[in-house]
């Protein structure tokens, strides 16, 4: 398991969260996911023998929310 926490400029309410997590729950690996609006951090907890950072951001730029580590 490997545990990131990604910063996503654009979260700015709890839409905005629900859909960052769920965009984020259904990549392959992710074992959990957890988005704060306050401070616009995304933490990923993941099997990295399931899946990539890089899958990962991806799955945020698609729903509209770009991030970096």
């Amino acid at each position: 398991m490997e545990s990131v926490t990604l910063t996503a400029p654009d979260i700015s309410c709890d839409h905005c969260v629900a859909t960052v997590q769920n965009a984020v729950g259904k990549v392959e690996g992710v074992q959990d996911v957890s988005a704060k609006a306050d401070t616009k951090q995304v933490d990923v907890t993941f099997d990295n023998a399931q899946t990539t950072l890089d899958n990962i951001t991806k799955a945020l730029a698609d729903a509209g929310y770009p991030a970096s580590t």
